[in-house]
C-alpha cells in the first residue's frame, strides 16, 4: 500500500470532509482506507454508487499509477454487487470530478428497456 498521497486533502471538499468524518455519510461495499463507496446522495436509479478515492485529486488521470488501479479495481469488484444485488441488466459507469472537485466514480444499476 502506498501511503505517501493519503494525507492529501482539500478542506472545502464534501468527500474529504465524509472521509475524514466531519460529516457522516453512509458507507457502503467497501471502505479500505485508500478506498471507499457510498450511495450517491441524489441517486438517478436505485443503487446508484460513488466510488471515491480517499487522497483529493480533481482529476482521475492525476491520480498515481497505484491508486487509479486500486480505483478501478474496487469500482470493478462493486459493480459486479450492484448488479447482482438490483439485478441489473448492466452497469452504467461515469468517472467525474466536474460537481464535486474530486474524482469519483458513479456506478449506476440499469435495466435494458424493451419497447412493445
Amino acid at each position: 500500500m502506498t501511503t505517501n498521497h493519503i494525507k492529501m486533502t482539500d478542506p472545502n471538499c464534501i468527500f474529504c470532509k465524509i472521509i475524514k468524518g466531519e460529516i457522516p455519510s453512509e458507507k457502503t461495499h467497501h471502505e479500505d482506507g485508500e478506498i471507499f463507496s457510498m450511495p450517491d446522495i441524489n441517486p438517478i436509479a436505485p443503487g446508484h454508487t460513488l466510488v471515491i478515492p480517499a487522497p483529493h485529486y480533481r482529476w482521475f488521470y492525476e491520480l498515481p499509477d497505484d491508486l487509479s488501479d486500486k480505483f478501478m479495481r474496487v469500482a470493478k469488484k462493486v459493480a459486479k454487487e450492484l448488479k447482482e444485488k438490483y439485478s441489473a441488466d448492466y452497469i452504467e459507469v461515469s468517472i467525474v470530478g466536474k460537481d464535486v472537485f474530486h474524482a469519483h466514480i458513479h456506478l449506476i444499476p440499469r435495466q435494458n428497456s424493451i419497447s412493445s
